[in-house]
Parts: structure tokens; sequence; C-alpha cells
């Protein structure tokens, strides 16, 4: 079993840092042309180095379907996301991790699996309703509702497991991302493509929203994953709740820091 734990978190974080930095990467990449387009008026290449070698990319404004093989780039997400569930599982609903001895543990798992399936559809709601379409108001409805899930869960499990849910909720929104909207978005392009449409523009403008959102809650995924090696000032301190609060939002911050550089 020991085994199994080490191989559940080699995969787990392994695959994780593979999804992370493919995202950060055509974040970055994804700047990079829009400030050619503000500086030029019109598509740029980017210049990169790298390992020893040279290499120009550049972004087709108008997408066509070009010789060679496409990369996804969706199995990292997959392979994280399911790791991460299996070391859910094996830790906290079979592991004695889950509940003090004040709580009643089929309770709390329970709740835990009842919020993963559910936070999907309320997230997915939110950010396709007209309230999104102030970005800011979505973000601070966002927190509201990291806020509250913080708090509840801390009436029904153990701290550290319900700092380990909020990452387990966050990471799972994440994944569904890439595999609800931005690759069946994909699809339906290169769909159009081969068959010598335009594609929508609308789906590409909503794969980045996504994508996007999932560089936010990253940073903060991050954090809730090392927490449990740092109980006295996260998941042990007296407002626990209000520390993880916090933290979100400071991830939320670095984030948008990083996006800009």
């Amino acid at each position: 079993m020991e085994w199994l734990n080490l191989a559940l978190r080699w995969i787990h974080i392994f695959a994780g840092i593979m999804w992370v930095g493919a995202t950060f990467f055509f974040t970055w990449l994804d700047g990079r042309f829009s400030e050619g387009e503000r500086k030029s008026g019109e598509g740029s290449n980017v210049w990169m180095v790298h390992s020893g070698g040279f290499y120009v990319v550049g972004k087709q404004k108008a997408p066509r379907i070009v010789p060679g093989q496409l990369h996804w780039f969706r199995w990292e997400a997959a392979i994280t996301w399911a790791s991460g569930f299996l070391l859910l599982i094996y830790l906290y609903y079979f592991g004695g991790l889950m509940v003090d001895e004040t709580m009643d543990h089929p309770t709390a798992v329970l709740l835990g699996v009842v919020l993963l399936i559910l936070s999907w559809p309320v997230y997915d709601f939110l950010w396709k309703s007209p309230l999104a379409k102030d970005e800011r108001l979505g973000t601070a409805i966002s927190f509201l509702l990291v806020v509250g899930l913080a708090y509840l869960l801390h009436q029904f499990m153990g701290p550290r497991a319900a700092y380990i849910h909020v990452g387990a909720v966050l990471g799972g929104l994440m994944a569904a991302n890439v595999w609800m909207v931005i690759i069946p978005s994909q699809r339906r392009m290169v769909a159009a493509l081969s068959q010598g449409k335009e594609p929508d523009k609308n789906l590409a403008q909503r794969s980045k929203g996504r994508s996007k959102h999932n560089t936010f809650m990253a940073v903060s995924v991050v954090f809730l994953m090392i927490s449990n090696h740092f109980p006295t000032i996260t998941y042990g301190a007296t407002e626990n709740w209000i520390v993880l609060s916090i933290m979100v939002g400071v991830g939320w911050g670095v984030a948008k820091i990083i996006r800009r550089a």
C-alpha cells in the first residue's frame, strides 16, 4: 500500500507539472502574440531559444488545416485528475484522514462526493450566465463561492480534509474545462475547417476564457496540495477556513502577475 501511495503521488505531481507548465506556456505565448498585434497591428512570430535550439512560432489568425499531426495536450489533465481522485479515496475516504473524533465519517464522505459532482454545473452555469459578462463580477461571485465552500467543509470534515477537498473541487473544474469545454470546442473548429467552413470564433473565445480560468486556479490548487506539510499555519490555524480563503485569493493575484510577465 505504501508503494501504491508513492506511485500515485509521483504520477499525480509529475502529470500536474506537465499540465500546469503547458497551460502557462501557451498563456505566455498567446500574450506575446497579442503584444505583437498591439504594436504592429498584425500578427507576428515569437522567437525562442531553449536547450540548444532556436524556435520560431507563429499563430494562425485565420485557422486552417495544416499537414502533420495535431497535438491536443489533453492527457496531462486527465492523468492529473484521475491520480488525484484515487489519492483522495485512498488517503481520505478509506485512509482515516477524513474526520476528527467529533464528526461523522459517512456524512463527510457523502458531502465531499456531492460537492465534487455539483461544483462543475454551478461553475459552468455561472460563467455562461449574463453575470459573467462582467468578468470582475463573475470573479467576485466565484471567490465568495470558494469562501462559502471552505466554511461549509470545515463544519463537516477535518480541516486537512477540508483543505484538500477545496483543492479537489478546483482541480476538478480545471480538468472539466479541458475535457468538456476546450477540447470539444477545438474539435468542432477542426471539423468545420475539414469541411471547408469558417470556424465559430465564439468557440475559440470560450476555450481561451476557460484556459485563462485554469491558470488562475492552478496556483491555488498547488498551495492546497502542499498545505498539509504546514499544519500550524494552514489547516491547523484557529481560523483555518479564513486562511484558506485568503490564500486562494493570493493565488489568483499571483497568477495575474505571472500572466502579465
